[in-house]
């Protein structure tokens, strides 16, 4: 494929030297001359030295006949600019990086649609959406996220007290938002309808949106009962903003720290459901005041890595159940990978490795991308891009006769995702979240991408 992408900092250079290994054609575009040379001199790509976000550079540069358009700057509306012009000139597929939470606000306006950008990328926003699975669902059997965390999949088993054994399914009102998948019993596997009824011991794969999968799941284990957790953040970053968010639940108890008074009042108005405290948490006096060693979570995602590690040092030795961290130095990536069991840290997360995953998902022309395969034969979580071939282009869900054993659990339109309905219609380019049996794979293909 034939890849523009503008920037060359540390996640662009990233970026483009792991696209150009894998086999791509890869143009980079950078404004700086020192940058453009040793990017040219270190990587196996083609460097053009210029404005991004000049509609005569990307032309140059051959943005209107290419395959994938990605904006990497550093600066948000550089990128938007660059993409949009990128879109207009002919470029099939446009993402941008973007790092302020405004532009992900569609209250007033779509800014992804007002600019014709195919995809918003926040690589803060997908380093909370890693460091929230583990605090949201810890020890669970399967969780993955879909949708950059909008949607989750859990699987549970049934309990003995649970209210919804014996009944079918259609008597169960379950709750908008969330769907039943798969059901696993004495080692076999059945796509539930209607009239399926529910037994003790039976193995759940749940897909829904989170709030929705958390007020249902006592249902389903009423001996789990939910206690309250403590989570401290350190720094008020885009990190941190953004885990507050996908923290929102009542039973996450946050503080965050933060050396900035008047970014400690912003976050103060923002949201008022947490605590935030001026000061900084490489102070061990604190730490200890504020009663690091009891909490549940501590993480440290500031943007200075050396501050992270010694606070997830202070913070383990205290006491804390569980230290995360996040890592924005390349050159800190592997050694921290090496010595998190010594330094106590069970997770890192690096925003530009968690961008360059998210990416590799969208940059591909194979037919489907496996997102997780479920334990116990349960089948394949899958994702695939309707063709503008695809019999089931403009018909409704509930009118296309699915292969047994598959069942669509996420419609994304216009990259935003919603659990689809009987009346949805399937359109050219949807992408859709499936889980599908093994014997099931070639005929969901068959349908909706050939």
């Amino acid at each position: 494929m034939k890849i523009l992408v503008v920037g060359a900092g540390d996640v662009g250079r990233f970026l483009s030297q792991t696209l150009s290994d894998v086999g791509h054609n890869v143009t980079v575009i950078e404004t700086s001359e020192t940058t453009a040379q040793e990017v040219d001199e270190s990587a196996n790509v083609k460097v053009v030295e210029g404005n991004g976000a000049s509609a005569q550079m990307l032309q140059k540069a051959g943005a209107g006949d290419c395959d994938f358009f990605l904006a990497m700057t550093s600066d948000d509306r550089t990128n938007l600019i660059a993409c949009s012009l990128a879109k207009a000139l002919g470029a099939m597929s446009t993402i941008a990086r973007i790092h302020d939470q405004t532009y992900s606000d569609n209250s007033l306006v779509n800014y992804q649609l007002h600019f014709g950008i195919d995809f918003l990328l926040n690589p803060e926003a997908l380093s909370a959406v890693e460091l929230a699975k583990c605090i949201r669902h810890p020890g669970r059997v399967a969780v993955e996220n879909f949708a950059r965390g909008e949607i989750e999949v859990h699987q549970l088993r049934i309990a003995r007290k649970s209210r919804f054994t014996g009944k079918p399914l259609k008597e169960l009102h379950l709750p908008a938002g969330m769907r039943i998948g798969m059901v696993q019993r004495e080692g076999k596997t059945q796509v539930p309808d209607a009239d399926s009824v529910l037994e003790t011991g039976d193995l759940l794969t749940l897909f829904g949106l989170t709030d929705v999968l958390m007020k249902v799941r006592p249902y389903f284990e009423p001996e789990k009962l939910a206690d309250n957790i403590r989570v401290v953040l350190f720094g008020g970053s885009e990190t941190a903003v953004a885990l507050v968010r996908l923290l929102k639940n009542p039973r996450f108890k946050l503080r965050i720290i933060e050396s900035d008074p008047k970014l400690c009042r912003s976050l103060a108005e923002r949201f008022p459901h947490i605590t935030v405290i001026n000061g900084s948490a490489t102070s061990l006096r604190l730490m200890e005041e504020e009663q690091i060693g009891s909490v549940d979570y501590f993480v440290a995602c500031t943007k200075d890595d050396e501050d992270n590690i010694m606070t997830c040092l202070q913070a383990n030795k205290l006491g804390a159940r569980h230290v995360q961290l996040v890592i924005n130095k390349p050159d800190y990536e592997d050694v921290l990978d090496q010595l998190k069991e010594t330094l106590g840290v069970e997770l890192a997360v690096a925003p530009r490795k968690a961008t360059m995953e998210e990416l590799l998902r969208y940059l591909t022309l194979d037919r489907y991308t496996e997102l997780a395969t479920l334990p116990d034969r349960g089948g394949k979580i899958i994702e695939l891009r309707v063709s503008s071939d695809s019999p089931c282009v403009s018909r409704k869900i509930r009118d296309i006769s699915w292969p047994r054993g598959a069942i669509i659990v996420v419609l994304l339109h216009k990259f935003q995702a919603k659990m689809p309905g009987p009346d949805d219609v399937i359109l050219p380019g949807d992408r859709l979240v499936a889980i599908v049996r093994e014997d099931s794979l070639k005929p969901l293909l068959k349908m909706l991408t050939e």
